[in-house]
């Protein structure tokens, strides 16, 4: 039995949409802002590691996307700086040589950055939101905006946890938790559910449309895989023993003599880490934060598991058994509170394991959204009657087997950019992201 996808009364008003949308485009704003000036010009123009942009580059991309899609496109202005187009597009222009590139200063990039928006909050004031083009109907394009913004908010923390030097960010402490009285795993029923979205407006593409799963049963980690597990996997080896690593992982342990997550290191008999710019020691109750995909896997083999399929996750995540629908959330179709999940920078760190009771699923798993992106075992590709919208850049061009889909979101990721519905997706070697996983058996 599957049911209607659920809406709130928010998604369908065009006024509520339209707050909603301000909302969003506020909070990414107040966030960016946070992360550019809390260093000075010369970290905002470095590079700080091969693998990200310089700080500037971020800042000044997001304005031209906004500039592009909701000056141009929704309210059909001429550009402000045609001229930058070019240095700001990702696809263009590899992050390993954007330095070398005449970007926009920091004082530049705020300006324009900020006039776009000035301009941009008059478009959404005038805009009808209701009928019309799909790229304004339900404020869609505000919506992706609004995303966009905070997709590049993650990576620029990513930035921040790359950089050297003392810390620069600072932020209240997770709840505390406990996994006592909690069983390691849940049984998730077999039978079908509704994957994906169609209702939700502003899904993305690669999460539409809703379509119908079989998926059988299976067991699944009540809580994220936490450092303590992952602990024991290195001390029994587990980075020297090729039975459990993909042959691809194999080559990359050996080549990268990898032997921990990245930022671990041992000292005098202890494991340490580096966060943020602060030394401390690995918190044994916190999911494991910074493996790859690769180191993910050969955990779950070592532990006689596997990782799951991403329809498991979703369903997991998503269904209701009672009802037989799919939910927005795993806590129901209400947006996120600080009850429910750890996100939007509010910690700069994941919750322990068992942390937000409130946003457990029906079936009783913790931490889905929030807290540490999940990796699953799926290869991203697109849905049954997948329709790229509104450019193929988005996802059509990384569908096939160098990608995994990753799930659920981490403290770092805003609510406007996570739902049950959300696909997150990289290379299998990515270690500096902010992902962890759990692991799950056949029933």
């Amino acid at each position: 039995m599957t049911g209607p996808e659920p809406t709130g009364a928010d998604l369908i008003d065009p006024e509520a949409l339209r707050e909603r949308a301000l909302t969003a485009l506020t909070t990414a704003r107040a966030r960016t802002a946070t992360l550019t000036s809390c260093v000075d010009d010369h970290d905002l123009t470095a590079q700080h590691s091969p693998l990200m942009s310089p700080l500037v580059w971020d800042l000044a991309h997001i304005g031209n996307q906004e500039e592009q899609w909701l000056l141009r496109a929704v309210a059909g202005r001429d550009a402000i700086r045609p001229e930058i187009d070019s240095l700001y597009d990702a696809f263009e222009h590899p992050r390993a040589t954007r330095p070398s590139l005449p970007l926009l200063s920091p004082a530049e990039a705020r300006r324009y950055a900020a006039e776009v928006r000035g301009r941009a909050l008059d478009v959404l004031e005038s805009t009808p939101l209701r009928g019309g083009p799909r790229l304004v109907d339900s404020a869609f394009a505000f919506g992706m905006i609004a995303q966009h913004e905070q997709q590049h908010d993650e990576t620029m923390l990513i930035t921040h946890q790359l950089r050297s030097g003392p810390a620069a960010l600072s932020a209240p402490e997770p709840p505390d938790a406990s996994t006592t009285g909690l069983p390691a795993e849940v049984l998730v029923p077999g039978g079908p559910f509704t994957m994906g979205t169609t209702a939700e407006p502003w899904a993305l593409d690669n999460e539409r449309p809703a379509h119908h799963r079989i998926v059988p049963a299976f067991h699944l980690d009540t809580t994220p895989v936490t450092c303590g597990a992952y602990l024991r996997f290195i001390e029994d080896g587990g980075y020297g023993d090729e039975r459990w690593w993909e042959p691809k992982g194999w080559a990359m342990v050996r080549r990268h003599e990898l032997t921990a997550p990245l930022f671990w290191r041992r000292e005098g008999g202890e494991w340490l880490r580096r966060r943020f710019g602060v030394t401390e020691p690995v918190p044994l109750d916190e999911p494991v934060l910074h493996v790859s995909w690769y180191e993910a896997d050969a955990y779950a083999r070592w532990a006689g598991r596997r990782l799951p399929t991403e329809e498991e996750w979703e369903k997991a995540a998503r269904f209701d058994p009672v009802s037989g629908r799919s939910r927005r959330y795993p806590w129901g179709d209400a947006d996120p509170t600080s009850d429910h999940a750890n996100l939007g920078q509010r910690h700069l760190r994941p919750a322990p394991a068992g942390a937000y009771p409130a946003g457990a699923s029906p079936l009783g798993v913790r931490q889905l959204i929030g807290d540490v992106w999940e990796w699953t075992s799926s290869d991203f590709m697109p849905y049954p009657g997948f329709v790229a919208f509104p450019y193929r850049e988005y996802s059509e061009v990384f569908f096939g087997p160098d990608h995994k889909v990753l799930r659920g979101g981490s403290f770092a990721v805003d609510q406007v950019a996570c739902r049950g519905t959300f696909r997150n997706w990289d290379l299998p070697v990515r270690r500096q992201i902010f992902a962890g996983f759990r692991t799950a058996r056949d029933a």
